[in-house]
This record gives structure tokens, C-alpha cells and sequence, in this order.
């Protein structure tokens, strides 16, 4: 239900691009034939124990939701949840954690609001920029498409591991680069490319993600499970069963489009809808790309894979 929807009528928003009609990463508002602005935001408690990298790991997701459309981060806004009592040397370190990654992303905090509340929370409303015939919508995949995907997946089971306390170092380590690693190369190299449809997958897991992309491309996707990349110790704790409890949720909804051809471990099965923390891109790539796209991505320093293809349908995602 979107009790909001009837206040709203795109003929009045014609240069409202994206916000009012199919669901997307960010809002998309048109000031001219060449910029058109990018907006979002994101917010939520702590992952990981480090105050530093949560203040990261949280900067890179909210502008995350940019570089899926293809666009730049031009400023954001630090949005603050604090506790009296807690102390500001920790909220410090997020707000350093959040600034310096904003500044690797080439953008600046231009300022941020605070309000208390009985545990921490840390993100960003962030501006970014684009030509709006370069916006790369969510719904735009094309069949004979290829899938990439350009992180590992697993975050969700590593960081709960984490909190049940039996996440190795390494693996916490791991988890915390990938979470933290910006998406604004891969988001340059899909303008590059020329690709048709992307999106980032944070906590509806891949499956939820790619059933977005493919109910409102009306196509079905097809993964093939050997492809995926998987963070260390993903699967380890996947099988001690440390399941965050979207997960059970997402599978709940999603699982309705869902079908898979393949006999997997139970484990395996819900590993696919973990959510996730700042995860990669998964983009349609027009298949005469798809392979120098793949190449500029690892280059580029990202874990990425082709992880299927693009077949006409109706929203199904059909594990191979």
C-alpha cells in the first residue's frame, strides 16, 4: 500500500524522472538537457564493532544508491541517531569513518542533523549528478542481457557471526573491505558499456534484487548458483546456521518468484537471501559487452562474475 501515491501526479512533476512511477535506488529530478539531480538516502545501526568502519561501511551504502543509476556524488548530509552517555569519541570515529569516504568519492559533507536515541545509527542523504539520458534505471534489462555481479555475497551471515561472537578476524576483515569499497568505479564502467538496466543489492538480498529488476523489466532472469562469489567464511557460517532475521523475511516474499532447476544444500539456499550490507552492482550488460565489461571490472579491482543471463518472462528468477 502507498497511501501517498494519490497526492502526487507525474503530469505535475514532469521533470521529476524517477520517483513517482516504477520504484528505484534514488530519486531523479531534471534541471536542464544536460543535469539532472540524484537523490537519496540511507541510515541504520551498526554492523560491525568498529566504530571507524561503520561509519564507512554505512557512507559507501548510502552512496551506493548514486552509482546505481550511473551518476556522481556531488554532497551529502551526515544523519546521526545518538544515545546520551555513549561518549563522543565513538561517534567521532563514525563521522571520520562517513567523511573519508565521501571524500574518496569525490564529494564533501556539507553539513548533517542528530537526534538521540537509544542506539546508534549512521548514514547520509546524499546529491549526485547525471545527464538524464544516462540514467541506468532498474527496468531497463533486455533478453539475450548478461548479469553481473560485481561483489561477493555473504556479508549478512558474516556480520551476524560477528554478533553471535564467532566470526574469525579474517573473515570480519574481508567482509569490512568489500562492505566498504565504493561502487563508483563499476557504476563509471556500466556508463562505459552501455548498460541497459542495475541496481545494488543491499537488504533484500540478490533474489529480492533481481526480482526488482526483472518484474519491472518483465523478464526473467536466470543465475547460474557456481558463479557466485561468496565472501570468506560466508558459507561456514551459513551452514552454523548465523542467519539474520531479514533473511526469513525476504525469503518469505520473494520466494513466490523464485524457481531452481538445481539441487543445492539447504544452506546454500538461504544463503541466496542473505541481506546484505553494500553490496555490488548487478547490472544487464548488452551481450557484446559483457565480456570486456567483466574485464574492466576485475581490472578495476572488483570481484566480479557473469552470473547469468536475461530471458523474456514475467519476473521469475530461475536458479541453474
Amino acid at each position: 500500500m502507498q497511501p501517498l501515491t494519490g497526492l502526487f501526479q507525474l503530469k505535475d512533476y514532469p521533470n521529476l524522472l524517477v520517483g513517482l512511477t516504477a520504484p528505484d535506488d534514488s530519486a531523479v529530478y531534471r534541471l536542464n538537457s544536460e543535469q539532472a539531480v540524484i537523490s537519496t538516502m540511507d541510515f541504520f545501526p551498526p554492523v560491525v564493532d568498529d566504530p571507524y568502519s561503520f561509519g564507512a561501511i554505512a557512507a559507501a551504502n548510502a552512496l551506493s544508491d548514486i552509482y546505481a543509476m550511473g551518476g556522481e556524488p556531488l554532497m551529502a548530509i551526515n544523519l546521526v541517531a545518538y544515545p546520551d552517555g555513549l561518549g563522543m569519541e565513538l561517534l567521532s570515529e563514525i563521522l571520520r569513518g562517513g567523511a573519508e569516504k565521501v571524500r574518496e568519492a569525490g564529494a564533501a559533507i556539507a553539513g548533517g542533523h542528530t537526534v538521540t536515541d537509544k542506539e546508534p545509527k549512521y548514514g547520509l542523504a546524499v546529491t549526485g549528478i547525471i545527464h538524464p539520458d544516462r540514467i541506468i534505471p532498474k527496468g531497463g534489462a533486455q533478453p539475450g542481457d548478461r548479469l553481473i555481479l560485481t561483489k561477493p555475497l555473504g556479508s549478512g551471515v558474516v556480520t551476524t557471526a560477528l554478533k553471535n561472537g564467532r566470526a574469525e578476524e579474517a573473515h570480519v576483515t574481508a567482509a569490512v573491505a568489500s562492505m566498504s569499497r565504493l561502487n563508483r568505479d563499476a557504476a563509471r564502467i556500466a556508463q562505459e558499456f552501455g548498460v541497459h538496466a542495475m541496481t545494488d543489492i543491499t537488504g533484500y538480498a540478490l533474489l529480492g534484487h533481481a526480482h526488482e529488476m526483472a518484474h519491472l523489466s518483465q523478464v526473467d532472469f536466470h543465475i547460474q548458483y557456481a558463479s557466485l562469489n561468496w565472501l570468506p567464511g560466508a558459507i561456514q557460517y551459513a551452514q552454523q546456521e548465523h542467519f539474520a532475521g531479514g533473511l526469513f523475511r525476504n525469503m518469505e516474499y520473494f520466494g513466490q518468484w523464485v524457481s531452481i532447476t538445481e539441487p543445492i544444500q539447504e544452506s546454500e539456499r538461504l544463503l541466496l537471501y542473505d541481506p546484505q550490507t553494500s553490496g555490488g552492482l548487478l547490472m544487464a550488460v548488452p551481450p557484446k559487452h559483457s565480456d570486456d565489461a567483466l574485464k574492466a571490472l576485475i581490472a578495476a579491482g572488483d570481484t566480479a562474475s557473469i552470473i547469468g543471463d536475461v530471458t523474456s518472462g514475467s519476473g521469475m528468477i530461475v536458479l541453474e
